[in-house]
């Protein structure tokens, strides 16, 4: 079983009752082939990026359950066919919840490398390295001019 989300978009004329009904639809196609729905939000209506079937506004509704592979086909079919659906779009997230829990443990593991290890100790300066002595050279100081008034 995996673990999706499908958003869809309803024509702005649409009642609510319509709306609904719609919905009901789409959770029958996913109980009857044994998923479960984990979650359904309404959105309301919205403004669209750009115009789609002459619409600028539509009704979006996002559905996110858990099911088998084959259950996705029927549902976009039904989708598909519906004319009041403008758009939809399927998306499965249980492959991102794995990555982003995997990149967690890995960013902690990295984490706590850092903390144990111990300070590095400072590195010779390369002039020092080609010379091969292990501290720098000291610089010599310059004589001090005399200070006296010119004429």
């Amino acid at each position: 079983m995996r673990i999706y989300e499908e958003l869809f978009i309803i024509k702005p004329d649409a009642t609510e009752e319509e709306v609904d009904q719609i919905i009901e639809q789409m959770k029958g196609v996913i109980t009857t082939a044994g998923g479960t729905i984990d979650k359904v939000d309404k959105w309301g209506k919205r403004r669209l990026a750009y115009r789609v079937d002459k619409h600028r506004e539509g009704s979006y509704v996002l559905i996110q359950f858990t099911s088998p592979p084959e259950t996705v086909k029927e549902l976009e079919r039904r989708l598909r066919v519906t004319d009041a659906v403008i758009k939809f779009l399927t998306v499965r997230i249980d492959e991102t919840l794995k990555r982003l829990e995997k990149r967690k443990k890995h960013r902690e593991k990295r984490a706590q490398r850092k903390a144990t290890a111990a300070p590095a100790p400072a590195q010779p300066s390369v002039a020092a390295q080609m010379l091969g002595t292990p501290e720098p050279l000291p610089v010599p100081e310059r004589p001090s001019a005399p200070t006296e008034p010119r004429p």
